[in-house]
């Protein structure tokens, strides 16, 4: 269960940014369920004054009492203290629209923590995310201060602000990292992921229309997806090796999760349940993934901040498995995990749900 909060202890006001999309969706459900947290607004410029409940009817119980917020309205929310500023605003505008709340908080006395989930603080360089993402970076004087990682790969970082790896990213993070990192694997890394409709955003297209994804699985983008580039600089920080990485990604004829195979070769010989237990050691201490016997199953971590791995061996090749909800291990999930860590709270605090199992 969640940590309660001391007695006497307030809760850390919270804007969410971006607000109308299936991650701020996540982000809103978590952060009003969340024991540490308060929010202070909700920020979407398309929707400001419309009903939340209207665009997000499942959370009519929690949230049929809130309004969306202005960008004016949200940045007159800030004030002195303690802040927590939660981005799922898109690639390409989050980082303008954070700097102005940074600006602002500057002006208002406001210890403000970020924590975005588009692309806009994942690289080091402006000119790497200009490369992918074929626009200029919105505030590149900001890159400093933000720590690109994955909660299980990074301990602890004096940056102030966070950009949290994708969806996909996460997932071969979550294999590739300890392959790197323990000397188990080369350095060609072979994966194919699989991801719900969800992750394609809550604008239709002809690849998430409901007749073409049921019963239905095809791959796009095959071996140039942009979190290619992003999780080859995030394997290089890591481990320190920079990885050789083709990934092919498909759509899947399910709402949400990821199911993401990446196999490599072995450095030396290994038995599967050696590999195994090398792996376990090296998450041992992760609250939210879990090495598990046999395969793992995307039913068993749907709706959920877990991820389960597994893994078999033979003829000199490893596969890594690896399932994990897309919208909340792989963005708002993991997003509030940085966010609690770096407000001090407990890592597990508002993201113990267990998985839906039957969704």
């Amino acid at each position: 269960m969640s940590t309660p909060m001391a007695a006497g202890t307030s809760r850390i006001p919270t804007l969410i940014l971006g607000g109308s999309g299936y991650v701020a969706g996540e982000v809103l459900r978590l952060v009003l369920g969340h024991p540490g947290l308060e929010l202070a607004a909700i920020m979407s410029e398309s929707h400001a004054g419309q009903p939340v409940a209207g665009i997000f009817p499942h959370l009519r119980g929690m949230a049929g009492h809130l309004a969306f917020a202005s960008r004016d309205e949200a940045l007159e929310r800030l004030s002195p203290g303690r802040m927590l500023l939660l981005s799922a605003a898109p690639h390409g505008a989050s980082a303008a629209l954070i700097a102005g709340f940074i600006g602002k908080a500057g002006e208002r006395g406001t210890q403000l923590t970020a924590v975005d989930m588009s692309a806009d603080f994942r690289f080091a360089r402006a000119t790497d995310y200009e490369a992918v993402y074929r626009q200029p970076h919105g505030a590149p004087e900001l890159l400093d201060q933000f720590a690109s990682a994955l909660p299980e790969h990074l301990a602890a970082t004096d940056r102030p602000h966070i950009g949290h790896p994708g969806c996909f990213a996460t997932g071969m993070l979550l294999a590739a990292v300890p392959l790197l990192k323990l000397g188990i694997a080369e350095d060609d890394l072979f994966a194919v992921g699989i991801t719900g409709s969800t992750g394609a955003g809550r604008t239709p297209t002809p690849t998430t229309h409901h007749p073409e994804r049921q019963s239905n699985v095809f791959a796009y983008q095959p071996l140039v997806h942009r979190h290619g580039p992003e999780v080859i600089g995030l394997c290089e920080q890591a481990s320190g090796r920079r990885p050789r990485l083709h990934f092919v990604p498909q759509s899947g004829p399910f709402a949400r999760g990821i199911h993401l195979v990446m196999q490599a070769r072995l450095k030396g010989a290994g038995s599967a349940d050696t590999l195994r237990q090398q792996l376990q050691d090296f998450y041992a201490g992760a609250e939210f993934v879990t090495v598990v016997d046999g395969m793992p199953r995307l039913k068993d971590i749907v709706g959920s901040n877990h991820c389960h791995i597994g893994l078999g061996v033979n003829a000199g090749s490893v596969a890594v498995v690896v399932v994990e909800d897309n919208l909340v291990k792989g963005a708002a999930g993991g997003a509030l995990q940085w966010a609690n860590r770096k407000l001090g709270l407990p890592e597990s605090m508002g993201l113990d749900a267990p998985g839906m199992a039957w969704a």
